[in-house]
C-alpha cells in the first residue's frame, strides 16, 4: 500500500471544522464504535453455528473488514471533507438514486441494529434485576432513548473515551477470569476445536462470519470525521488499521475464552452469553457488576446508533431525498424530533422480529452493499487526481473486498434478504415521494414569486 501525489484541489483544504482529533484520539474513536455491544450478545448466536470454534468465524470476519477498511482508507484520505459512503457513491456514479440507496443502506442498518441492541438490553443482563418480557421491555427501552435523543446529546471525544474503557473492561474481565479458571484447573481447552457434529467446519465457520462481521462493523463511520482530523493522510490508515487490529485480538481472546469456560449449548441457550461464562468461571464477581458493564454497552450503543439515524434521516429530509416533514425540528431543543420519532418507531417494528441474530444479519446484509459501492468507487475513482499525498490500496484488496461481499451475501437467508428488501423498498418509495413533493414546492414557490 502506498501514497499516490497528484494535481486537483485539495478538498481538505478551507475546512470551517476545527482539525482538533488527534491519531490516539482517533483511534480510540474508531475502537469505540467497533468495540460495540454486538460481542456482548452474538456469542451465543455464533456458537449455534461453530460450536466451540468461536474464533474461527471472528477471524474470518476481522480479515473480510481489513479489505473493505483498505478502501475507506484510501477514500477517506483522498477526499478528507468527503462525508462517508454516500458521497463516495456520488463522486463515482454521478446517479442519484444509486446515492441516496448507498445512504439509506446506512441509516435502514443503524435503525436495525437499534432494534437488535434493544432486545440485547431486554435480555438476561436486566434479567439479573428485573424479570421483565423482552419485546415489550425492548420497546420502552428504545422509547427512552428517543426521549434523551430529542433533549440533545453531546457527542465530545471525551464521553466516547469514558464509554470504550467501559465497554473494554467488560470484556477483558471476562478473558481475566476464565484465565484464573484455567489456572485453578477449571474449564476445557479442547472444545475451541470443537464444531457440531453433524458441520462442515469451512462452511460452518463461513456462516458464522456473517454475524461475527456484524461485530467488527462501525469502522465506516470514522468517514464523517475525517475532515476534523490533523493530517488524515499520515493518520487515519493508521487509527483505522490499528483499531480493527485491537479489536480482532480482544474479539478472538473473547471466542477462545467463552468456548474453554462453557460448551456450546450453555451459551447458546444465554441472551447474555458473557454473563454466563463470568459466572462459570467461579471467580466471585457479581454477576450485577459484569451485567451492568453489558448493559451500559449494550445502551449506549443503541444510543449513539439512533442519534446517528436520526440525524442522517434529518440530512437527507434537508437534501429532499426524503420527505421534508423529517426535516422539522424542536425549536428551543433544536433537534430533529420528526426524524427521532420515525426513526425509533421503525426500530420499534423491528423489534417484534425477536431474533437478535437475524437482525444482526440484516445489517451486515445492508451494510455488505455499502461496502460492495465503496470497494467499487475506489477503482472508478482512481482517475480522479487530487493534489496531495494519501493512502492508496493495492489494486486488488478492493477487488478482494467486492468478492467478500458477495460471498458472505450469498450466505444470507431468505428471511433475512426479505426484511431487507421491505426496508430499502420503504427506502424508494420515500425517495420519489421526496421528488414529487420537492417540485411541486418548487412550482408553487415560482408561481409566488410571479404572482
Amino acid at each position: 500500500m502506498t501514497s499516490d501525489t497528484a494535481a486537483s484541489q485539495h478538498d481538505g483544504a478551507g475546512s470551517k471544522l476545527k482539525q482538533a482529533i488527534t491519531g490516539p484520539l482517533l483511534y480510540l474513536f474508531i475502537l469505540g464504535d467497533v468495540l460495540g455491544a454486538g460481542i456482548y450478545a452474538l456469542m451465543g448466536t455464533l456458537s449455534e453455528d461453530v460450536g466451540g470454534a468461536l474464533w474461527a468465524p471472528l477471524l474470518l470476519a476481522l480479515l473480510l473488514a481489513l479489505l473493505t477498511a483498505g478502501s475507506y482508507a484510501e477514500l477517506v484520505t483522498k477526499y478528507p471533507k468527503a462525508g462517508g459512503a454516500a458521497v463516495f457513491a456520488e463522486r463515482a456514479y454521478k446517479t442519484p438514486i444509486v446515492s441516496f440507496l448507498v445512504g439509506f443502506s446506512m441509516l435502514a442498518a443503524g435503525v436495525t441494529s437499534a432494534a437488535g441492541l434493544s432486545l440485547a438490553f431486554a435480555g438476561d443482563y436486566l434479567g439479573t434485576f428485573v424479570d421483565l418480557p423482552p419485546v415489550p421491555t425492548a420497546i420502552v427501552f428504545l422509547t427512552l432513548i428517543a426521549c434523551l435523543n430529542a433533549r440533545g446529546i453531546s457527542d465530545s471525544l471525551r464521553s466516547n473515551v469514558v464509554m470504550t474503557v467501559i465497554e473494554v473492561s467488560g470484556l477483558v474481565i471476562v478473558i481475566v477470569v476464565v484465565a484464573v479458571m484455567l489456572g485453578g484447573g477449571g474449564g476445557d481447552v479442547s472444545r475451541i476445536g470443537q464444531f457440531p457434529a453433524e458441520a462442515n467446519p469451512a462452511l460452518a465457520t463461513l456462516s458464522a462470519a456473517i454475524v461475527a462481521y456484524y461485530s467488527f462493523v462501525g469502522f465506516e463511520t470514522s468517514a464523517n470525521v475525517a475532515e476534523e482530523v490533523r493530517e488524515p493522510s499520515r493518520v487515519y490508515p493508521k487509527a483505522l488499521f490499528g483499531a480493527l487490529a485491537t479489536a480482532g485480538v480482544v474479539y478472538v481472546l473473547v471466542g477462545l475464552a467463552s468456548s474453554i469456560a462453557l460448551p456450546a449449548s450453555g451459551l447458546s441457550d444465554s441472551t447474555g452469553p458473557l454473563l454466563a461464562v463470568v459466572s462459570a468461571s467461579g471467580v466471585p464477581i457479581p454477576d450485577w457488576v459484569f451485567s451492568l458493564i453489558a448493559l451500559v454497552a449494550v445502551a449506549n450503543g443503541a444510543l449513539l446508533t439512533m442519534i446517528m439515524s436520526s440525524r442522517v434521516t434529518y440530512g437527507m429530509a434537508e437534501q429532499r431525498l426524503l420527505p421534508a416533514l423529517l426535516a422539522k425540528v424542536l425549536p428551543n431543543r433544536k433537534t430533529p424530533w420528526t426524524a427521532i420519532v420515525a426513526t425509533t418507531v421503525v426500530a420499534m417494528l423491528l423489534t417484534l422480529v425477536g431474533d437478535v441474530g437475524v437482525l444482526a444479519e440484516t445489517v451486515v446484509l445492508l451494510l455488505l452493499f455499502v461496502f460492495i459501492s465503496t470497494n467499487v468507487a475506489v477503482l472508478v475513482l482512481r482517475r480522479d487526481r487530487v493534489d496531495h499525498d494519501h493512502f492508496r490500496v493495492w489494486t486488488f484488496v478492493p477487488v478482494l473486498g467486492v468478492a467478500s461481499c458477495v460471498l458472505l451475501l450469498t450466505q444470507q437467508s431468505g428471511r433475512v434478504w426479505l426484511y431487507a428488501a421491505i426496508l430499502l423498498a420503504v427506502g424508494v418509495v420515500l425517495y420519489f415521494v421526496a421528488r414529487i413533493t420537492g417540485r411541486r414546492s418548487g412550482r408553487d414557490h415560482e408561481a409566488g414569486v410571479i404572482r
